[in-house]
């Protein structure tokens, strides 16, 4: 079998381009989407709640109103707990499986959602948010890689993408909720509670869907993974599907043998991935999207719209285009390319920050102007316009697919766990920053940033659009060894150009 003739390859997918709306139409695929999906849904309410709970949390307890330190803290602890369930998650991913990790994802999440809603005092709170973000990062590790492994290359951005939509749906959803329970007695202990539902949801419904094929064909459990493949592919492709993932089973099995933290490090091919893929997360948290989504009703009231009211309505604006916007993310990233839709993303993230950054700015200088505080809300509705259909899916869609087989939960969870701690450092920080140099400043800093992401994404980022997980793997290979064959040069052109 060819290169070109492979299963997913670029060239096969050129002959056959109507199969890509043959898998999106197919139900089976779409049922362990979206199902899957609800982990994103998890980890997007969980970020878009606390925003609105929190002004509502200041009023009940008088030392979080009187503290930025314990209001970041709040924020962060979910943070706190997901860098530990992202870096345990990855070796649970490997040794259980991708259904039972997120079964457990599910039962934490539950439990922290009702400490939360039952918390007496701030600091049972933080508990409750520390459970929550355990769950959030088991979850963030493993619905990708589950997406991702469950899906035909052509698809696959596009399906792993949909978890994101899930994420920012999770972020329009908490929006909403937050604004119907703002008369409600009670409003942040409902906001917070109410997160357990989709948890218990996805464990009835996860309950009902197979493991990984993938991950079954690495236990030599193939007769399962078989029978769940024939749900997924028609008959013409099922037997070269089998045949491919054979034999590279067998290879998986000699290098898992080997296989280490160490030597994620130490092997250079995998040194170069973890590099892109880790890069790509830290990029997409210091380029400042969870300070928008948790801070955003803040922001808003920073712009000079002081209502709770208003500030949450203007912020479910804003998590409505973040939603809107990775749909539209979805359709590109299978078209346009990963990398292309990076760089485009971040050109107008910057041009965002750099609105947002000039309007705090002339409002600190004394002018008290509606137009700036409109302007302010202009620039947050961009920000997210460009940033939602790239820099949203595009580095949870790398790192789905740029890892060796053997080494894929293990770089995944690591990479995961940089997102976690970046999204920690952005959030313990924020507005501690903001009081130390101005709200104008300090998205100066982020747009700054902005400029070094895309720099990173030209010099580090291949194209990986349509590849097989084998594919991509020669393209690092290339990169960490030079040429050494024509086939992989020709895969490296085929990345490089897309």
């Amino acid at each position: 079998m060819t290169l070109d003739s492979m299963p997913g390859s670029s060239g096969y997918l050129d002959l056959h381009p109507e199969r890509k709306m043959f898998y999106f139409k197919n139900p089976y695929i779409l049922r362990l989407t979206v199902v899957a999906g609800i982990g994103g849904l998890l980890f997007g309410y969980d970020t878009g709640v606390i925003s609105g709970a929190l002004l509502y949390i200041k009023d009940d307890f008088e030392a979080v109103k009187d503290s930025s330190f314990l209001q970041e803290t709040i924020v962060s602890m979910a943070i706190v707990g997901a860098i530990i369930g992202a870096a345990a998650g990855g070796w649970i991913n490997d040794a259980y499986g991708r259904k039972k990790a997120t079964l457990l994802a599910d039962i934490i999440f539950t439990l922290g959602a009702i400490v939360m809603a039952a918390a007496p005092d701030p600091y049972v709170l933080i508990l409750g948010r520390l459970l929550v973000g355990l769950g959030v990062g088991v979850a963030s590790v493993t619905a990708p890689v589950y997406i991702a492994e469950a899906s035909p290359s052509e698809i696959r951005g596009g399906l792993v993408s949909t978890n994101v939509l899930m994420i920012t749906g999770g972020q329009f959803l908490s929006y909403l909720v937050n604004l119907c329970f703002t008369e409600v007695p009670g409003t942040w202990r409902w906001m917070l509670g109410v997160s357990g539902v989709p948890a218990v949801i996805q464990f009835s419904l996860m309950l009902c869907l197979p493991e990984s094929p993938r991950w079954l064909f690495m236990k030599d459990d193939k007769e399962t993974a078989i029978a769940v493949m024939s749900k997924i592919y028609n008959l013409s492709r099922l037997e070269d599907e089998i045949d491919y993932l054979t034999s590279q089973a067998e290879e998986e099995h000699h290098k898992k043998k080997d296989v280490s933290y160490w030597n994620v490090f130490k092997v250079k091919e995998i040194r170069l991935a973890f590099l892109a893929g880790a890069g790509l997360q830290a990029f997409q948290q210091f380029t400042g999207i969870n300070t928008v989504m948790y801070y955003s009703p803040t922001i808003v009231q920073m712009a000079g719209f002081q209502s709770n009211q208003l500030a949450l309505l203007l912020s479910l604006i804003v998590a409505a285009m973040n939603a809107a916007g990775t749909v539209l993310g979805i359709y590109l990233i299978d078209h346009f390319g990963r990398r292309k839709l990076a760089l485009l993303s971040l050109s107008g993230v910057i041009v965002s920050l750099l609105i947002l950054s000039a309007a705090f700015f002339v409002q600190s200088s004394g002018s008290a102007s509606v137009f700036y505080g409109w302007l302010a809300v202009i620039g947050l509705a961009l920000y997210i316009g460009f940033f939602a259909p790239g820099m949203g899916p595009v580095p949870w869609t790398v790192n789905s697919e740029i890892y060796p087989e053997a080494y894929r939960g293990i770089c995944g969870g690591m990479s995961a766990t940089v997102n976690w701690i970046s999204n920690l450092i952005v959030a313990e920080t924020f507005l501690s920053v903001v009081e130390s140099v101005g709200t104008g400043a300090t998205f100066l800093i982020i747009a700054v940033v902005a400029v070094i992401a895309f720099v990173f994404v030209i010099l580090f980022l291949p194209e990986t659009k349509g590849l097989t997980f084998e594919e991509v793997e020669r393209i690092w290979k290339e990169r960490a060894w030079g040429s050494s064959g024509s086939n992989t040069q020709s895969l490296l052109e085929q990345g490089d150009e897309s």
